[in-house]
Parts: C-alpha cells; sequence; structure tokens
C-alpha cells in the first residue's frame, strides 16, 4: 500500500472502509506490517496475523455485497493482555502464565466486538496484573511513549501498552481496563481519548480481574466520536445512540480538595487554560471542596485500600508459593501489604465507600460533570523508576490519586488530551459523571472535545 493510514480515527477508517476506497484486508496487512516493523516491540505481546486476516477477508466480502455490519466493519482492535482470546494463554503481563491453558473462547465483549465486524489484532502489554499505575513491566518490557521527544517517559499504567499502541498509530482503538485510573491514565500521558464506563456497563465474562469492587472497562481511542462508536458495540448494540449534547448552560464543578495537591505548574495552567474555553462555549464553571474526597484517603490509610485487600485474596496461592519468585517484586510487595487487612477493615471501607458515594452524589447536580486534571504530573522520566524502589512507590500513588477517586465512588469518567506541560508532554482533563450517568458524560464529552483540545 501507498496510502498512509497512521494518525487516523474510526470514522476516517470507516468512511474509507464503508466507500470501498479501502479494503479492510490492506488496512489489516498495513497494520501487521507496521507492527512488525516498529522500532518498540514491547507494546504487542501477541500479535494474531491469522485472525486478523480472516477477519479482515470476512469483512471484505461483507462490504462488497451490500452486507456491512456497520460502522466498525473492518476496523483494527488490540487487547489488553486481561482479555480472553479463543486459542491462546491469557497472561495478564506476567511470566508466571506464560505458559498457562489458551482460552477456550473469546471473552464477551471480544466477541461483540466481533459481531460489529472489528478485526483483533493482537493483544498488548500492561503492568503486571494490572497492579500499578506507571505501566512497568519487567517481563516483557516497558513500552515506551511516543509522545516524548527529550528521554524515554513513561507510557502509564496499567493498560500501557493500549495508550502507546493508539498513539503510535499502530491501531486506532484499544481495549484496556481501569481499576485505579489504567485507562484514564494512559490516555493523558499519551495524549489520547481514554473512556472508563462505569463498572458492570459491559460483561466482564473472560475478563482476568485485580478488584472486583473496582475493575471497569472502556476503549483507548483518538476521539470521543470513536468511543461512543465502541461503546455502543461493546454493549451489543447495531449502532450508538449517544447524540451530541450542548455545552450551552452545562454546569461543571471543579473540585478543590485534594485534587490540585501537589499539581505540575504546567498541568495547571493547561486545564485552566481550557477550563476557560469552555465558559467562553457556554459552559458555567463552579468550585466546590468535596470532604468526601479527603475521606477516601482516610479510609484506605486506616483500613487499607479496597484493591489490595482483593488483589491479595485473589493471587494469595501465588503470594505465597514458589510463583512469586518470578513475579515482578513491586507488585508482589505490594499485593502482600492485603494480608495485613482484616475483615472487619474490609467491610468497613465497603460500609464507607457506599455512604461516601451517597454523600458526593447529594452535592453534585444529576447533569453536573466534574472536572480536574486526569493525573497530577506529566509521563515522568522512565530511567530513574526503573531502579529506585522508594521513588516508584510515591510516584504510583501520586500518579494514581486522582483517577482512583472515580473508582471508589464507581464514576465514569473520560480522559481528554488538553494542552501539554512539562517538556512538552500530554496533559490530561478528566470529565467525570455519577454512576451510570454514561449517556451524559459521553454526550457532553462530544461537544466538549473540540474545545478542551488544544490542538
Amino acid at each position: 500500500m501507498t496510502q498512509d493510514l497512521g494518525g487516523r480515527s474510526i470514522a476516517q477508517l470507516s468512511a474509507l472502509l464503508q466507500s470501498g476506497a479501502l479494503d479492510p484486508r490492506d488496512l489489516a496487512g498495513w497494520t501487521l506490517d507496521r507492527i512488525r516493523n516498529h522500532d518498540d516491540q514491547t507494546i504487542f505481546t501477541t500479535v494474531l496475523p491469522e485472525r486478523a486476516l480472516h477477519e479482515a477477508g470476512a469483512s471484505a466480502r461483507r462490504i462488497a455485497a451490500g452486507r456491512s455490519l456497520g460502522l466498525l466493519d473492518g476496523i483494527p482492535v488490540a487487547w489488553k493482555d486481561l482479555f480472553a482470546i479463543a486459542g491462546v494463554p491469557t497472561t495478564a503481563g506476567s511470566a508466571v502464565l506464560k505458559d498457562a491453558l489458551a482460552a477456550q473462547e473469546d471473552a464477551a465483549v471480544v466477541t461483540a466486538l466481533a459481531h460489529a465486524g472489528l478485526v483483533s489484532i493482537g493483544r498488548v502489554n500492561m503492568s503486571e496484573f494490572a497492579f500499578s499505575g506507571l505501566g512497568i513491566n519487567p517481563h516483557y518490557g516497558t513500552p515506551r511513549n511516543p509522545r516524548a521527544r527529550d528521554v524515554d517517559r513513561l507510557p502509564g499504567g496499567s493498560s500501557s501498552g493500549s495508550g502507546v499502541a493508539v498513539a503510535a498509530d499502530l491501531v486506532p482503538v484499544s481495549i484496556g481496563t481501569d481499576t485505579g485510573g489504567s485507562i484514564r491514565i494512559p490516555a493523558a500521558f499519551n495524549g489520547i481519548v481514554g473512556y472508563k464506563a462505569t463498572r458492570g456497563r459491559y460483561s466482564m465474562r473472560g475478563v482476568f480481574p485485580l478488584s472486583k469492587s473496582l475493575d471497569s472497562l472502556g476503549p483507548l481511542c483518538r476521539t470521543v466520536q470513536d468511543a461512543v462508536w465502541v461503546d455502543a458495540a461493546m454493549r451489543g448494540l447495531p449502532a450508538p445512540e449517544i447524540r451530541r449534547g450542548s455545552l450551552e448552560g452545562l454546569s461543571i464543578v471543579v473540585p478543590t480538595t485534594v485534587v490540585f495537591d501537589g499539581v505540575e505548574d504546567g498541568v495547571v495552567s493547561a486545564f485552566e487554560a481550557a477550563l476557560d474555553r469552555l465558559e467562553r462555549a457556554g459552559a458555567r464553571i463552579r468550585r466546590q471542596p468535596f470532604p468526601a474526597f479527603a475521606r477516601i484517603f482516610e479510609t484506605m490509610a486506616r483500613h487499607g485500600p479496597l484493591v489490595t485487600a482483593e488483589a491479595f485474596a485473589l493471587h494469595r496461592e501465588r503470594l505465597e508459593g514458589p510463583q512469586a519468585a518470578s513475579m515482578d517484586q513491586r507488585v508482589v510487595a505490594r499485593a502482600r501489604l492485603g494480608q495485613g487487612i482484616s475483615l472487619s477493615d474490609y467491610i468497613a471501607t465497603l460500609e464507607i465507600r457506599e455512604a461516601l458515594i451517597a454523600d458526593v452524589a447529594a452535592s453534585v447536580g444529576p447533569k453536573e460533570l466534574i472536572a480536574y486534571p486526569t493525573v497530577a504530573h506529566v509521563a515522568p522520566p522512565m530511567a530513574p523508576l526503573l531502579t529506585d524502589d522508594a521513588l516508584f512507590v510515591e510516584t504510583n500513588a501520586r500518579t494514581l490519586r486522582n483517577t482512583s477517586i472515580g473508582n471508589f465512588l464507581d464514576w465514569c469518567g473520560v480522559s481528554l488530551p488538553c494542552g501539554s506541560g512539562e517538556a512538552g508532554m500530554p496533559v490530561g482533563l478528566l470529565l467525570s459523571a455519577q454512576p451510570h450517568h454514561d449517556a451524559h458524560l459521553l454526550s457532553m464529552a462530544l461537544a466538549a472535545e473540540a474545545v478542551v483540545r488544544a490542538d
């Protein structure tokens, strides 16, 4: 092919595919070649050329016969290494599962996207067992942030490969998971869109868990429009139902508690400039303290994080057996902290969580959105964090802080690129909504995206 397809959104590729100007087989071949020849071979852990070419061929025949499955027919998609794909083991970014039995069937959302005609290209790298917000993986390597121009910088995690695969123009969409920020953090670090749905919006069947009280799914892609289309397909809908909203009169609440503590100057500048643009476009901005935010972190300090308790319960046999020696020792150390969380602590956290969700819901209007920086800093240099355990722990906690609030409160959220900070690295603006207000969030994000983006 002579046509350069890099940087195209799903919508742009769809127009070419549905019109016959681009053959799905050529797009799949171009994608596979680009992955094969890319200078960073840590992004994909498994490439599926036979499946991809088979699915692309089926798509080409449908489109040629006038039987297209819809907007997404023929679009390449990559999967975080937590989603079961028939015929290959699900390794969850871990060496200890490298020789696990192959999955007998696809995860439910893999099947859903196949039914919409998407072409599964392969699975992408991640933090081991999804237990870090930075994206470092000592087993399969750490994908490099393609937006960095000075030194190698982190991709963000745990959906590291998903963020980099889209930002590096290898695929237009990758499906990730988000337990404490694992979709929104790599989206912010790599300057793309990341949508974390309300927990339970999609089936979790066939998805390797981390914390069932917090785990959620969603796409990383180039535009909110792309996310809306993929969201519909993940729910088994033949076409998206969400329509673009209006910023006129939209109320956006900016919290003044916790989320701006220690934020880099460049992040604040980019965020505030985006807010100013939103206000000029008709949105109403108000600022408000949220004491519940501080209470979340006080609860974690007193009773232990939910994710740590549930991760320890999930991996207890591994952590207490010989497999622990073959795991990322930072993951091992963090997960073992769950051993000290008692049942009474765990139950207390669940009760406090329920109360805080209700408290916050009562202080925010049903149609209001909450906005603050996705991450307090831009993607940090990689080298120091590979060797300095204390710096890793501090940076990981700071990276996860803002996004983890949304997981604890069961919010849905979209990270939008809003400018750049230190070293010209991307900054994300996080728009969030109350649980199960995904349609309103995506509708407003469709309207806000062009205003928020500084490019």
